[in-house]
């Protein structure tokens, strides 16, 4: 039996991105893993917004998955503001064993490989993004923003934070120009084709 941790990290703007997509490829992936006969928890940050996070059944829910699947809009090129504030605390707080053991060095031996002491070798994660930059925007050295680079290199630094902790990526869903140009339903159908094909 595969553990399966789903994160939403959607941020509530109203009037402007109630969080209505994400839910739905939350929902979506629920639904794939109940059909897979996965165990599966879910953990939606919005919740968290009036109270503080419960950080040790975080941490217990990070040691239990086999796979963590993190839903979010691109906020200003990263993460939502309420999940970095998530990350400060909770995965701040497993520094001590739960997540990893410190980065991986010690002063006895501060020449080894920074960022090697996770602990969580065993799991895998997916992120799966909402974008409103077009499709177009990446891989495309011609492009104004982003000049070439890929969505994971983008969020190369989100990659890191979860490999310091031993993780294995699973390839990034996006979905693209979801503002002003959206396919939801084309979108829904290639999320399910991604997860049927990757976890």
């Amino acid at each position: 039996m595969q553990n399966v941790l789903i994160i939403n990290a959607h941020q509530v703007y109203p009037g402007f991105s109630e969080g209505t997509l994400n839910q739905s490829f939350a929902d979506r992936a629920m639904s794939y893993f109940a059909a897979q006969q996965k165990e599966t928890r879910y953990v939606h940050l919005q919740d968290y917004m009036e109270q503080p996070f419960d950080i040790e059944q975080q941490l217990a829910l990070h040691e239990w998955a086999d796979l963590i699947l993190i839903q979010m809009p691109v906020n200003w090129m990263g993460v939502p503001w309420l999940f970095k504030k998530y990350m400060d605390e909770v995965y701040t707080a497993g520094m001590g064993g739960e997540l990893c053991n410190g980065d991986g060095r010690s002063r006895q031996a501060p020449q080894a490989q920074y960022g090697s002491g996770g602990t969580q070798t065993s799991t895998r994660y997916m992120l799966s993004l909402t974008f409103n930059a077009p499709k177009e925007a990446f891989d495309d050295k011609d492009q104004y923003l982003f000049e070439g680079k890929s969505v994971d290199d983008l969020f190369f630094p989100m990659h890191m934070n979860l490999r310091f902790f031993g993780m294995t990526a699973l390839p990034t869903f996006a979905s693209f120009d979801v503002l002003k140009n959206p396919n939801i339903q084309s979108d829904l159908e290639r999320f399910d084709a991604h997860l049927k094909a990757f976890a």
